[in-house]
């Protein structure tokens, strides 16, 4: 006779359930990195509602032990979700209320204290079937003889490790690699979504600067063109 695990017989809603693992972050990039890439992609995907990504929240999921104990990333995507569930904002992501649809990718930052991002969370991403599982330890890499940047793609049930840099991730729409980015005037590297192309996405602060240097370029360029029309004789402001 099948037999059925209790606690398998009535899932606990969202409600139930805590939102994260209540883990303080040891650095302030856990959450200032992850973050970029969500307002960055808020902004690419602005018409698209069929997304979600999140920093620091709690996975919960039936593959593990037991339900009520979650994984929480750094951060993940998933598409063919929601944007808002029900028009709301998650709690936290249940897979049994999103149709069981795992992150397409995951992204853990190794950090002063090991978590077992390249063995335990490892396996537990590969049993949840997130496709690609993303490690950043750009501090912490030779302790733990590792990359810097090591991206992989779950194939026939194994994760491979992807060559190259960004690694395209067509399923996604996206790559992702490393580059340096500005926060406040303060440049440092982080993670950056890239086009197909190898091309990376600006973000808010590069945008700004791009417009503030195309503003300049055409207030030269204007006064270049007044200048050689009073050189002709000509006021350009009755003109």
């Amino acid at each position: 006779m099948l037999q059925v695990d209790p606690q398998l017989l009535r899932l606990p809603s969202s409600a139930e359930l805590p939102c994260s693992d209540d883990t303080p972050v040891d650095n302030e990039d856990q959450n200032l990195l992850p973050n970029y890439l969500l307002f960055l992609l808020q902004r690419i995907w602005a018409e698209r509602q069929d997304w979600f990504f999140a920093v620091d929240m709690a996975i919960y999921h039936t593959t593990g032990a037991n339900p009520r104990v979650p994984v929480v990333p750094d951060a993940f995507l998933s598409l063919g979700v929601e944007r808002k569930k029900n028009g709301e904002s998650r709690l936290s992501y249940v897979m049994w209320e999103e149709n069981e649809t795992p992150p397409i990718l995951v992204i853990e930052m190794v950090s002063q204290t090991p978590g077992g991002e390249y063995d335990k969370k490892l396996e537990i991403y590969r049993k949840l079937g997130v496709l690609y599982y993303v490690i950043y330890n750009p501090k912490h890499a030779k302790r733990d003889q590792h990359e810097p940047f090591e991206v992989y793609k779950l194939l026939n049930g194994v994760y491979q490790r992807q060559a190259g840099e960004p690694v395209w991730m067509p399923e996604a729409g996206l790559g992702i690699g490393r580059r340096m980015l500005s926060f406040g005037g303060i440049g440092q590297e982080g993670l950056s979504w890239f086009t197909e192309t190898g091309s990376y996405y600006l973000g808010s602060e590069e945008l700004a600067r791009q417009a503030e240097q195309r503003q300049r370029q055409a207030e030269q360029e204007k006064e270049r063109l007044a200048a050689k029309l009073r050189s002709l004789g000509f006021d350009p402001d009755n003109l």
